[in-house]
């Protein structure tokens, strides 16, 4: 049987290591601080099932019975035989390690996993950090929001570190399902690593499953859980629901998708504060409702590249002048979303000015492309969108503090 890549290995490490760590608390009494580390073994243990299952088929019974054997020693409580289960599931662990790491995955001609300028470009190509900047600023000020001033430093750090390894692993894994419409797609989405055929869809999937399962042991670990369940939903929701359904099977694709995108100032949130509260709520409708002109304005840009992709867009679907009312529509609607954590008293004046003259902009933008709907003025809305969302959570996260 082929071998994983390295982004595989890693886990299985990382899984063994926890494993045995939590065999040393269990065995020093530790309480809490056991309970914590026996869980943090479970997130690396399913990204190797997932791999497993998808294109290493011997690695899953193997995987199944160290899961089995972990959830065995969870309900047997004795001491002696909890204990005893728990060594079990470290050896079944180790043997997974092994397995994961016999043999050798054969590359096509002109692709490498070294760490190579190119290679590690094309795996950081992986993670979109462009998109992921964004997210990471709405997450950092959804956590100024919820702190109401500046966090610690540390949880900051921390929270941002596990919120960046659950986009880019997700976005990964956004490579590896779409790289059959990026090649259908234009010269720009062709270049992509894995469609190029420079990374290997095998590597760049267990890639995605190795960050995002980093993202919840470090979440859960230094943060919370609510945090790091959080940015595994985000995660999920991005590469299952909108990735692979939604964005092939309805023109309302990006108005449920977006979800997805919303989820980091709730990440932000919880780590600052531990719970989920309305306000909270209100900084997800932001995003929520700021997603779909935004991605429209870019689908009216390369419409035709989603056209030959068969990707059912709205401009493709319903046609110019539905999107541009669509977009005019939402930009009126988001600019009084933006307004209610003013009224609920979240925020205040400095917020609230921000909203009304970013929003203002917003919509005077929209409004011109529906009277005269041309490639420039859509590509001007959509630059434009990008810089509205950063100043407008900039904006809020210093309100408590100015």
């Amino acid at each position: 049987m082929p071998s994983s890549s390295p982004w595989l290995r890693l886990p299985s490490l990382v899984a063994s290591g926890a494993t045995l760590t939590a065999v040393i608390s269990g065995a020093a009494s530790l309480g809490a601080a056991h309970q914590l580390l026996s869980a943090l073994a479970l997130p690396p243990l399913a990204a190797i099932m997932v791999a497993g299952w998808l294109g290493h088929k011997r690695l899953v019974v193997p995987t199944l019975i160290a899961i089995a054997l972990f959830g065995a020693a969870a309900l047997l409580t004795t001491p002696g035989v909890h204990l005893a289960a728990a060594a079990a599931a470290f050896a079944a662990t180790l043997v997974l390690t092994a397995l994961v790491h016999r043999g050798s995955l054969p590359l096509r001609q002109g692709q490498s996993v070294g760490l190579s300028l190119q290679s590690v470009r094309d795996y950081a190509t992986l993670t979109k950090p462009r998109i992921m900047t964004l997210l990471l600023l709405t997450g950092a000020c959804g956590m100024f929001v919820g702190a109401r001033g500046v966090p610690p430093l540390g949880d900051l750090a921390a929270m941002l570190a596990g919120l960046a390894l659950a986009c880019g692993g997700a976005s990964a894994l956004n490579h590896v399902l779409d790289r059959d419409i990026d090649a259908l797609m234009g010269t720009r989405t062709r270049a992509r690593p894995v469609t190029a055929g420079r990374v290997p869809a095998a590597y760049a999937l267990e890639f995605g499953l190795a960050l995002s399962a980093f993202s919840f042991v470090l979440l859960a670990g230094l943060v919370n859980l609510l945090t790091a369940a959080l940015a595994l939903v985000g995660n999920l929701f991005y590469v299952l629901v909108y990735t692979r359904w939604l964005k092939r099977t309805t023109p309302e694709n990006i108005v449920i998708g977006g979800a997805a995108g919303a989820v980091p100032p709730l990440v932000g949130w919880a780590a600052a504060t531990g719970n989920l509260t309305v306000p909270a709520l209100f900084l997800f409708l932001i995003v929520f409702f700021w997603t779909p002109p935004h991605f429209w304005a870019l689908a009216l840009l390369i419409k035709r590249d989603y056209a030959a992709a068969g990707i059912p867009m709205l401009p493709v679907v319903r046609g110019e002048r539905e999107t541009v009312r669509r977009i005019v529509l939402y930009s009126i609607v988001l600019v009084a979303v933006t307004v209610v954590p003013f009224v609920w008293g979240t925020l205040g004046f400095v917020y609230l000015a921000a909203a009304l003259a970013l929003g203002g902009a917003f919509v005077w933008l929209a409004v011109g492309l529906a009277r005269r709907t041309t490639p420039r003025r859509a590509a001007l809305l959509f630059h434009t969108s990008l810089l509205y969302l950063a100043l407008l959570f900039v904006a809020a996260a210093l309100d408590p503090i100015l």
